[in-house]
C-alpha cells in the first residue's frame, strides 16, 4: 500500500508501468499488474514482487512515470518539478532585471512559496498571479512584480 503523492490518484487506473526510485541509482522500471484504490492509499502490484517480504523491500520508494505520462495540468497550474530551475526576473518599470534560481517550491496549505537563490541569499516569493506574471517552464522563466516592500521582508 503506497501513499498517494499525486492530486490525480485516478491516474493508477490502467497504469501499466513504472519506475521505482533505487537510492543511489538509475530509477528501475517496473511493470504493474494490477491497482486498487484502498483507505486513500492506492495498493501496486508489481511483476514479480509475490510476497509481503519482497513488497517489504521496496518500502520508502517513490513510483514514477516518464514525463511524457505526466497529467496534462490546467492554464496556471504547474508541477514543483517544472519550477525548480527556473530563472527568476523581476519587472520593474519596464525593466527586467535577474533575481535568482527557483530552488524548491515550498507548500503553505495556502499559496505556494517559490525559494529563489541569487547564489549569496534566499528570497521567499509567494506563488500568486498578482506577483509572477510570467510563468513559463518551457523556457525555464518566471517574472515576477513583486509589492515594493516584499522582497525586503526576506533580507
Amino acid at each position: 500500500m503506497a501513499e498517494i503523492l499525486t492530486d490525480f490518484p485516478s491516474r493508477f487506473t490502467g497504469l501499466q508501468h513504472a519506475f521505482l526510485n533505487d537510492p543511489g541509482s538509475i530509477p528501475r522500471e517496473v511493470k504493474i499488474e494490477r491497482t486498487w484504490l484502498h483507505k486513500g492509499k492506492v495498493v501496486l502490484k508489481f511483476g514479480g514482487v509475490d510476497s509481503i517480504d519482497d513488497a517489504e523491500g521496496l518500502r520508502g520508494r517513490y513510483v514514477l512515470v516518464r514525463e511524457e505520462e505526466k497529467v496534462a495540468l490546467p492554464a496556471h497550474q504547474y508541477y514543483w518539478f517544472d519550477l525548480k530551475g527556473c530563472q527568476v526576473e523581476i519587472l520593474r518599470e519596464g525593466t527586467r532585471h535577474r533575481l535568482g534560481v527557483v530552488t524548491d517550491v515550498e507548500p503553505t496549505g495556502g499559496v505556494d512559496l517559490l525559494h529563489i537563490s541569487d547564489g549569496s541569499e534566499e528570497i521567499l516569493v509567494p506563488l500568486a498571479e498578482d506577483i509572477c506574471k510570467v510563468i513559463d517552464p518551457e523556457a525555464r522563466l518566471i517574472v515576477i512584480d513583486p509589492p515594493e516592500d516584499l522582497l525586503d521582508l526576506n533580507r
